[in-house]
């Protein structure tokens, strides 16, 4: 397993003006490091072993710029690189990793504990930097989350993108604030109780500013990913290039403290090899939080619904902590909006819901209409806490034409249906920025790429990524400022009508959640889950020790009548999103339920209900 002080990448600075240089340039017989003005030093970097060249030089401080000169030719920044104060082509600058951290004695939450909440660093606040965050912490604390979410912060070109156009991956993008920035960002959330998870990019780099091929074998033509060739995870020089992504990893972790990575795309990395780089990124990871005193979580990211990524090794898995469901999405999305184009095409029933809710995975082997194939295994054995569930996200939000979100698709009431259904599952839920307030704005997909044939290039690919979704119209331009502008939050509709009772149904949910002896718990054996398909209707009852709860999740555009079986007793309303407190139309449901077994209930259009059984 990698040692990140051992195996330490990049410029090293060591305090009192020294600076260790390490660098994997295998395709390069010579290493010159160039500092530059003032300092104008060139020194020769030894070579040592495995394609590694190495110097330990004096009289360094942090700040100062520097590239490396292969074979007398070409200057390129660092591909370890901790800051680039002039963009993905200038130079790199020397990093002082210390801080004067205030978080001592941080541990981070357990995994059940995580309430996790996206967001883009750019986007999020008028300033777009990671400090421009921190006076927000305490209204998503105050929401109930416990985990922020930032997409990928790694140096990317221009000033605009996602941050999966990332092409140096160890420095955090100038424009939001760089190192110091992040530091201050996470010392600020473990202040204050909060975890950090960063989204990692490893299963592609971006088209502008990427000089990883000038230096070692990092890519393979033997895969093909959506985005060119993959990163060389099983062939030859594949062993430099697994430490350099763990090696990254580790950074993240010991640098800036990030309790958690989320791994994206898992799908289109490709690696055949005995031990798979999942296996060995997870080992190394878990052992290092182990060491290090810490909880650190790996989120995968991955359309395959193969269960061996979040198995533990003792059970033949790879031994990540989490994924991403997008099929618990899909199952939502669709009852709410009607849409099945695309991967939408085979969901649609309550039945998907309600095997996403029993299970996890919708496909667990199943023949898929759209994939034309069956997909997927078995997940239902899992605990609820290997599934991150939503009902948006950047991906599913920012890859519409029009990046609507789904307040732009349906209305108040079907959004606190929603709301509902995600955050009182038993797995772990997580929020789009400004999604609990029903944020109008689209996220849009920008960029701001240097290269104007590549400009041109996005701008076609992004109109032919649409062709199947039938969407009419074109796209908003990437390049420009304005679809960039245009996807920034709004916090002052916080304190408007009506996304202030949006935002208190969120804040009460979590709180049930949080609190509720059953709806706190995680359990999915003490849960029994129904479909009505014909009133669109999901029924589901839990219990811990005496207490049960009934949720009526109601689908149906106009009221209906449902027959189930109930438990004997007196059931109490104890929720009902058509309230006026949560700026519906007035109670839909009926206060109270009287079972001798089994009921016929009035079902609300578009709606959710909770009852608990009295003693």
């Amino acid at each position: 397993m990698l040692d990140l002080v051992d195996f330490g990448l990049g410029a090293l600075y060591q305090g009192a003006g020294r600076c260790r240089f390490r660098v994997w340039a295998p395709k390069a017989k010579r290493v010159e490091l160039r500092l530059l003005a003032p300092d104008g030093r060139t020194v020769e970097l030894e070579p040592t072993c495995e394609g590694y060249f190495e110097a330990q030089v004096e009289a360094v401080s942090p700040g100062t710029l520097y590239l490396y000169r292969l074979d007398g030719e070409r200057e390129r920044p660092d591909p370890c690189s901790r800051h680039q104060p002039q963009g993905v082509h200038g130079p790199s600058a020397v990093v002082d990793p210390s801080f004067n951290w205030g978080d001592a004695g941080w541990f981070g939450p357990a995994l059940r504990d995580y309430v996790l909440y996206e967001l883009h660093v750019g986007t999020f606040t008028r300033e777009g930097t990671f400090e421009a965050i921190i006076p927000h912490i305490e209204d998503l604390l105050e929401l109930g989350v416990t985990a922020i979410e930032l997409l990928p912060v790694g140096q990317f070109p221009g000033r605009r993108n996602w941050g999966y156009d990332g092409v140096n991956l160890w420095a955090p993008h100038h424009d939001y604030g760089g190192p110091a920035g992040l530091r201050r960002l996470v010392d600020a959330c473990h202040r204050r109780g909060m975890a950090v998870v960063l989204d990692v990019v490893y299963n592609h780099l971006g088209p502008e500013g990427n000089y990883l091929w000038d230096f070692g074998h990092y890519f393979t033509d033997h895969y093909k990913t959506p985005w060119g060739e993959a990163i060389n995870f099983d062939g030859a020089y594949s062993d430099e290039v697994r430490r350099f992504v763990i090696g990254n990893a580790l950074h993240w972790l010991g640098e800036y403290r990030i309790d958690g990575l989320r791994l994206d795309a898992l799908h289109a990395i490709y690696d055949f090899s005995a031990r798979h780089i999942f296996a060995e990124l997870a080992e190394t990871v878990h052992d290092y939080a182990d060491r290090a005193g810490r909880r650190v979580q790996l989120i995968a990211e991955t359309d395959l619904n193969d269960s061996r990524l979040i198995r533990s090794p003792e059970l033949g898995g790879h031994g990540l902590d989490t994924q991403w469901n997008d099929d618990f999405h899909h199952a939502l999305h669709t009852l709410l909006t009607g849409e099945r184009m695309a991967y939408y095409e085979p969901f649609g029933r309550v039945e998907h819901l309600a095997r996403a809710w029993r299970e996890g995975y919708v496909y667990s082997g199943q023949y898929s209409s759209f994939r034309r194939r069956r997909h997927g295994n078995r997940s239902e054995d899992l605990p609820a806490s290997k599934f991150v569930v939503f009902n948006q996200n950047h991906d599913q939000i920012g890859n519409r034409m029009n990046g609507e979100r789904l307040s732009a698709l349906v209305g108040l009431e079907e959004l606190k249906l929603a709301a509902g259904v995600m955050l009182l599952s038993p797995y772990l839920p997580m929020l789009f920025m400004g999604e609990e307030w029903g944020e109008p704005a689209p996220f849009l997909y920008f960029v701001s790429h240097t290269d104007a044939e590549l400009v041109e290039a996005v701008r076609k690919g992004r109109a032919a990524e649409f062709k199947e979704f039938a969407w009419v119209g074109e796209p908003p331009d990437p390049q420009a400022e304005e679809t960039f502008a245009r996807s920034r939050v709004d916090h002052q509709l916080k304190r408007r009508h009506p996304h202030d009772q949006l935002l208190a149904l969120h804040r009460h949910l979590l709180e049930l959640r949080r609190t509720h002896p059953v709806l706190g718990t995680r359990d999915r054996e003490a849960m029994e889950v129904t479909a009505f398909e014909v009133e669109r209707m999901l029924a589901v009852r839990r219990w811990h020790g005496r207490e049960q709860t009934l949720m009526l999740a109601c689908f149906g555009r106009e009221q209906t009548h449902a027959t189930l079986l109930l438990p004997e007793g007196n059931w109490r309303k104890t929720l009902d999103t058509a309230e006026a407190r949560w700026g519906g139309p007035g109670p839909q449901g009926p206060e109270r339920i009287e079972s001798n077994g089994e009921i016929e209930i009035a079902l609300p259009a578009s709606c959710l209900l909770l009852y608990e059984r009295e003693a």
